[in-house]
């Protein structure tokens, strides 16, 4: 777990095989699936905006990748280069020159609040109860997803599907999506109070800022607050 979590901060990595397989309509999984995910764009807010704790995520359709294997890396590998019994050129011809994957991928990648104990159990859970038709809409055309009828049976899956978090940049304070989301309204409020307050004399500025105070909450984290997956001010 210690390269997934950075603070109170989980990087969720997830992996997919999407089926190789075509709609009666001749087109590929992978493609109803990219389908999918662009017409998430025309929405007012991604389904992801409804997830309770998510900082930020990613979703897109892997093809295929392309990386060289040659020369490879085993320690045989390297003590052969000097045995002229086994020339170079003869082992690099005993492999590819390119990797491919067997599948395409439905990736989805995120950063969420996991608390004091990383709880990604927790997470999911609070996903699959939010979006679970959503969810449905894309893993659907994925190997063994049929497996999945509820909210532990999607935990298991996602687990499954699981890589290990190697590079982790932590863009958040470690607070929870509440507390961002309120210091984040905040922040946009506060700048209009000081451009509207140009000028003004201090007895005015007190009287206007007890007022914002009043206005704004700033202990109350439901409202009014920064809408979650809001894409402008």
């Amino acid at each position: 777990m210690g390269g997934n979590v950075s603070g109170k901060a989980y990087a969720l990595t997830i992996l997919s095989p999407i089926k190789n397989a075509y709609t009666q309509e001749e087109i590929a999984y992978a493609d109803v699936i990219r389908d999918h995910l662009q017409n998430w764009n025309f929405e007012n807010n991604s389904p992801m905006a409804k997830v309770p704790q998510t900082y930020l995520c990613r979703f897109f359709v892997l093809d295929d990748v392309y990386t060289e294997s040659q020369p490879t890396g085993g320690a045989l590998d390297t003590f052969s280069d000097f045995l002229p019994a086994v020339p170079d050129s003869v082992r690099r011809n005993t492999v590819p020159k390119e990797d491919h994957l067997k599948n395409r991928y439905l990736v989805f990648s995120c950063n969420f609040h996991g608390g004091e104990n990383a709880d990604l159990d927790g997470y999911l859970r609070g996903m699959w109860n939010a979006i679970s038709d959503r969810i449905k809409e894309l893993w659907h055309y994925c190997y063994g997803f049929e497996k999945v009828h509820d909210a532990e049976s999607f935990i298991r899956y996602m687990k499954q599907c699981q890589l290990e978090a190697s590079l982790f940049f932590n863009g958040s304070n470690d607070e929870s999506l509440p507390e961002q989301l309120k210091a984040l309204y905040l922040k946009q409020e506060f700048a209009k109070f000081v451009i509207d307050n140009q000028g003004l004399d201090a007895s005015h500025i007190k009287v206007n800022l007890q007022a914002f105070m009043q206005r704004v909450a700033p202990t109350n984290l439901t409202a009014p607050t920064w809408a979650a997956g809001k894409y402008r001010i």
